[in-house]
């Protein structure tokens, strides 16, 4: 499994969503690697990782990290993910495999129609980056471009480095394991009390047209316990909009 590893301390998971990969989180590298032991992983069929020709669901995904943290020797880290990486992490809380999670805009607190409309609006985006081809990083480099193509991901899309912008919308196109896990996405719920007894966030930015804000409410019932923050502004990839608020909820978390 690719990853990024940097910073010295406790081991600190980061686990990116669907399309995604490890760079989605470099706004907060900087930070929590003075703290921890970080390692920025892209999941299989994402990033540089290649497929492995498994389902893509929640369970699969969340044994492959499971295996591979092991194969470092790492126990019991910390975990943060997003959105599809969010539900992973909430899902090694609930094995026993973190010990604290935070999760930003996790996937699994959605209804039927929830999940039909994060289905196609990540497949949107993918489609139109394709039909895009060489024109996007020509648009990308303008500002009503970047605000256009990924203000659907970002609340302040006008801030995105222009070459990160074609870098993550090509991760989105080219990414192997994109069919399996949209087809599977709405398969995993999160059930009261799964992760009872383990320090838990909950992020959601107030602009998330991926996964709205309005699906928090669900997991406010569902987690009682753990911390609900709203991250105004920011859209379902907060790190950039606010990375200082991120990379602070993931210390005190952890």
């Amino acid at each position: 499994m690719n990853h990024h590893r940097q910073g010295r301390g406790s081991p600190l998971v980061l686990i990116h969503g669907i399309g995604s990969r490890w760079q989605v989180w470099q706004p907060i590298l900087g930070t929590v690697g003075l703290h921890h032991d970080v390692i920025a992983l892209d999941l299989p069929g994402f990033g540089a990782s290649k497929g492995d020709g498994g389902p893509g669901d929640v369970p699969h995904l969340a044994d492959r990290v499971t295996g591979f943290l092991a194969g470092l020797g790492v126990t019991r880290p910390a975990v943060a993910g997003s959105s599809l990486g969010g539900a992973v992490a909430l899902e090694l809380g609930r094995r026993g495999v973190a010990r604290s999670v935070v999760a930003f805009s996790p996937a699994g607190f959605f209804g039927a129609a929830g999940a039909r409309w994060c289905r196609g609006v990540v497949s949107i985006a993918r489609d139109g980056g394709a039909a895009l081809g060489p024109a996007m990083p020509w648009l990308m480099r303008t500002r009503p471009g970047r605000t256009v193509l990924c203000g659907i991901f970002y609340g302040k899309p006008g801030r995105l480095d222009p070459s990160d912008c074609v870098a993550d919308a090509r991760a989105l196109i080219t990414a192997s394991g994109f069919d399996a896990a949209r087809r599977r996405l709405g398969e995993w719920r999160y059930e009261k009390g799964m992760a009872d007894g383990l320090p838990v966030t909950i992020a959601w930015g107030t602009r998330d047209l991926v996964l709205p804000c309005r699906q928090a409410a669900r997991a406010r019932v569902l987690l009682p316990r753990a911390r609900h923050v709203r991250l105004p502004g920011c859209g379902h990839l907060p790190f950039a909009d606010d990375p200082g608020t991120c990379a602070r909820l993931v210390l005190e978390t952890s």
